[in-house]
């Protein structure tokens, strides 16, 4: 397995564990009466996630980021694979990518800000760049 593959295999496994903090967070904020329901707003009083105190809806909010940072992570990874341009550079891409979504989940829940948001842009840059890599 490629290195690419790696490390979209290992993020995926960090969608998993974010799930898991959320899940847990929620349940202990707002009990599982609620998170097991159907989650109708009208009978909730609104959306489930606007109910959940700032950190339980920050690792919601965490979680939902890098699901939508996956899809194009794993374009990235799948094009570079496909194509067989695997680099050096596209594998430090990877990592970089990686450690700036494991560093994003501490830096959401606790709100560290500009940090946030710079990590993000890592990840996103990294990304990014993998996909420009691949057209060379």
């Amino acid at each position: 397995m490629s290195v690419e593959l790696t490390v979209l295999t290992l993020a995926g496994l960090l969608q998993v564990i974010q799930f898991a903090l959320m899940s847990i967070s929620a349940n202990l904020d707002i009990g599982s009466a609620k998170t097991l329901s159907p989650r109708d707003e009208s009978r909730l009083g609104g959306p489930l996630s606007s109910q959940l105190s700032d950190k339980p809806a920050r690792a919601f909010r965490a979680m939902n980021n890098h699901f939508e940072a996956l899809i194009l992570f794993t374009i990235a990874v799948v094009v570079i694979t496909l194509s067989d341009q695997s680099t050096a550079v596209t594998r430090i891409l990877a990592w970089t990518y990686l450690t700036a979504r494991i560093a994003y989940v501490p830096a959401y829940y606790f709100g560290w800000t500009p940090w946030r948001s710079l990590i993000w842009f890592i990840g996103f840059l990294s990304t990014a760049g993998m996909l420009v890599s691949a057209l060379f």
